[in-house]
């Protein structure tokens, strides 16, 4: 069915006043040093939030669990999330319980499978050379992800088992935040990596790797990060929840507005106090250009987007359910939930349409159809069947995680 686009409306900046206005004026949005934070930075810097009657302070975070930790306690009220990891948190995987919420989503694509600058040199350089290394050499290649539920961990299970590598068996995985990827490629702690941009870029410039495979390779326009709260905020703070969720759209749409607002964005995130990055190393893939480190390079058909009309940012539920069904292939999960259902509970579908359809931004059906690098076409109709469908998988095993 086609978007539905609202008439946008003319009060939306004074909808903030009086019984609209924020239950609380002052957030503390929680980010991790990543391009695809770019949304949260440059609604707190730029502007975009004041009108809405929010100041945001931003909280730069060291890992995704300390991030969660600190959501969940409320010392932050909101926070750039890993789209598994609000369920994860939601189902206690790893750590108590706690009712979350999304409340949008912030980009799609942008992520990638990075391998060491050794395993290069030893000839792999594909996926099949990466197979053969895998089941005939000696000692298990160790890949480090972001977190255990988080979709870094997710991209990379699904690539490797694309390719006849069974994720939990054939190697070896390690969690490692973002930010310190290359700095564990560079001391040969790890053979490659799955994280999000600026950090396979990184080690593309610096010599230490080459990117073997994007996230978006994998699943064209994947859903990726989310901006989570506790459905304790969502039910105190309605109002702050949709301002927020506003103030967002708004920056959103800046930053996919024209290639000059993407260069400023990524000079923005290249501050010491942001990502931290060259903005050489920043800006290339923020345009969509890429080099894998092997010679080859490319205008990517799918890059990293915020905005595209507002099809990035409606908090899909087939998009959630698809982790679902990836957490009941890989063992997170002992027997399939009650897939709509949970989707339909931490998906803030109503506060979404509100905010969207007050800036007149189209509002996509809650449930879209995507095709897989295994051709597997995904539209949320059958998740059981679905995550029961593929060849390698720990559908008898429980994991046991450290989060």
């Amino acid at each position: 069915m086609p978007d539905h686009t609202p008439a946008p409306r003319h009060d939306a900046l004074s909808w903030v006043a009086g019984s609209d206005a924020p239950e609380k004026n002052v957030l503390d949005l929680g980010f991790m040093a990543l391009a695809d934070s770019a949304s949260l930075i440059v609604a707190a810097t730029q502007g975009f939030a004041q009108p809405y009657g929010l100041t945001l302070n931003l909280r730069r975070q060291a890992s995704w669990a300390g991030l969660r930790d600190k959501l969940v306690s409320g010392e932050l009220d909101a926070a750039q999330m890993l789209y598994g990891q609000v369920y994860g948190t939601h189902l206690g995987i790893g750590s108590p319980a706690t009712p979350m919420a999304i409340l949008m989503g912030l980009n799609q694509n942008g992520q990638s499978i990075n391998l060491s600058t050794a395993l290069r040199e030893a000839g792999v350089t594909s996926a099949e050379a990466l197979r053969e290394h895998t089941h005939h050499s000696g000692a298990k290649l160790t890949f480090a992800h972001t977190f255990p539920t988080g979709t870094h961990a997710l991209w990379l299970y699904y690539w490797l088992a694309g390719h006849g590598i069974h994720p939990l068996a054939d190697v070896n995985s390690v969690v490692v935040p973002p930010a310190q990827m290359v700095t564990h490629l560079r001391a040969g702690r790890i053979d490659g990596f799955c994280a999000g941009d600026p950090w396979g870029a990184h080690a593309v410039d610096e010599g230490l790797g080459f990117t073997i495979a994007t996230s978006q390779s994998i699943w064209p326009d994947h859903p990726e990060k989310v901006l989570g709260v506790t459905r304790e905020f969502v039910e105190q703070c309605p109002n702050s929840a949709r301002a927020l969720s506003m103030a967002l759209l708004e920056a959103s749409r800046f930053i996919d507005e024209s290639p000059e607002n993407r260069r400023s964005t990524a000079q923005l995130l290249s501050a010491a106090e942001f990502v931290n990055a060259p903005a050489s190393t920043l800006e290339p893939r923020f345009l969509g250009h890429y080099q894998d480190g092997l010679g080859h390079a490319w205008l990517d058909a799918h890059p990293l987007r915020f905005f595209a009309e507002g099809a990035v940012n409606m908090p899909y539920l087939s998009d959630g359910i698809w982790f679902l069904t990836q957490f009941r292939r890989w063992g997170l999960l002992r027997d399939d939930p009650q897939y709509h259902e949970l989707a339909g509970e931490v998906h803030q579908l109503a506060l979404y349409r509100e905010a969207a359809g007050a800036l007149g931004i189209a509002v996509p059906e809650s449930m879209r159809s995507s095709t897989l690098q295994d051709g597997k076409v995904w539209d949320g109709s059958d998740p059981a069947g679905y995550a029961c469908s593929f060849e390698l998988h720990a559908l008898a095993e429980r994991q046991s995680l450290a989060l």
